[in-house]
């Protein structure tokens, strides 16, 4: 199979879709990707890049990536953003096409998370070209926009879901990353148009020891030497960071409790502030890792960590880091409503309490610090075997190219 990937987002940028391109190239099939310029989640360009350039590259030596200019996210707010998303879709109407011409694809696959605009260049594409369009829904829209904040105008909303709606109809298949969005996204199309295909990880336990690791053994050994709570991923407005660290001052009284915050964001500025502020000596924060290295973070954790704001539209995603923390074998704290509390719980992967609830977040760290470490591994071992059935890359990568090839056949009836 010949699949032109379009994705806002890709390597050298932390993100589930770079594993999965190697593992579809792998198991044998040809994934050319187009994309823009690396600069999430900080807001620059990565060095090595420019803004204004269209750039052709290769990733892994034998996968072919196709960089349009974009106009990087700069330090946020709603004014950088937008022009990002109109960036992205503007440019790649303009260069995806006379980069496409001359290679040969059985379909358009669009990894989406917001914006849900990233997939509008790839209906250019599918009309142009005449593919079919599957596109994976990682992130509800227009939900999202209200539940940070960027949108609270109701007139914006709408107009914002009929953008959505137009979008899905586009779409010939629509892949949901949660069996709760499927209720949410039968609102704007058909319900045989979408399919439940669920996040993935690599399986760490097996690779951990087959990668060189960047992290200082300094920072090991003080995660390995206490009871240490590993957060990794964006740290930004969704992940309520600020229930983190009430839930780290509350605490205290336990001093072998280390929070360690492996990752970067919008609020990484003001975490590091309110941490230095009160003065928290049981949280550290380490900075943006590559995705190789978490499972070094995670094989010296006693657990590890998932938070999100209470709104509905999260309580029906299931974040990707449950997925990577299941695959580790280590208990996890989730602080979350809905879908990936549920998730954690059929697992019996760890202790989930409601979103933003500081008082019973700390009385699940409690529970795990009381625990054995007998009944931590088997919280982890439950975990993991739930993710070996569930999650394992190599066969999420089977069920997607069999859906792949599923819409192939039928666009070719």
């Amino acid at each position: 199979m010949r699949i032109a990937l379009v994705t806002q987002y890709f390597w050298p940028e932390t993100f589930s879709i770079n594993d999965m391109v190697k593992e579809l190239v792998h198991q044998g099939h040809t994934v050319d990707v187009y994309t823009g310029k690396p600069n999430y989640p900080e807001g620059d360009v990565f060095p090595g890049y420019g803004e204004d350039d269209a750039i052709e590259e290769y990733y892994e030596d034998n996968i072919r990536v196709f960089r349009s200019p974009l106009r990087a996210r700069r330090a946020g707010g709603a004014g950088n953003l937008f022009r990002n998303y109109l960036s992205f879709v503007w440019n790649g109407i303009r260069y995806f096409p006379g980069a496409m011409k001359g290679h040969r694809y059985d379909l358009i696959f669009v990894f989406t998370l917001s914006p849900i605009t990233s997939v509008i260049p790839a209906i250019f594409l599918k009309w142009r070209f005449r593919l079919p369009l599957v596109i994976w829904v990682l992130d509800l829209w227009p939900q999202s926009l209200e539940a940070t904040g960027y949108v609270r105008n109701p007139l914006v909303l709408r107009g914002v879901g009929l953008l959505v709606k137009f979008i899905y109809c586009c779409s010939d298949v629509i892949l949901v990353q949660s069996k709760a969005f499927v209720g949410a996204v039968s609102k704007y199309v058909p319900r045989k148009k979408i399919e439940y295909f669920s996040n993935f990880s690599r399986d760490f336990l097996r690779e951990k020891h087959q990668s060189i690791s960047t992290v200082s053994q300094v920072i090991l050994n003080e995660i390995k030497q206490h009871f240490s709570i590993v957060f990794t991923g964006n740290v930004g407005t969704a992940q309520a960071i600020d229930t983190l660290l009430d839930a780290a001052e509350l605490l205290q009284d336990i001093p072998d409790f280390r929070l360690v915050v492996v990752g970067s964001g919008s609020l990484s500025e003001w975490l590091n502030k309110e941490i230095e502020e009160r003065n928290l000596l049981n949280v550290m924060t380490v900075g943006r890792y590559p995705s190789s290295d978490m499972p070094v973070f995670l094989s010296h954790a006693t657990g590890a960590l998932v938070s999100l704001k209470h709104s509905d539209v999260y309580a029906q995603t299931v974040p990707a880091k449950i997925q990577t923390y299941m695959a580790a074998g280590i208990p996890i704290v989730a602080s979350l409503n809905g879908e990936g509390a549920r998730v954690i719980n059929e697992a019996g992967a760890g202790l989930t309490c409601n979103a933003e609830d500081v008082v019973a977040l700390v009385g699940c760290i409690r529970q795990l610090y009381e625990m054995t470490s007998e009944e931590r591994d088997t919280m982890g071992r439950s975990g993991r075997l739930y993710f070996l059935e569930n999650f394992e890359l190599s066969g999420q990568a089977e069920r997607l190219t069999n859906i792949l090839n599923r819409v192939i056949q039928t666009r070719s009836l």
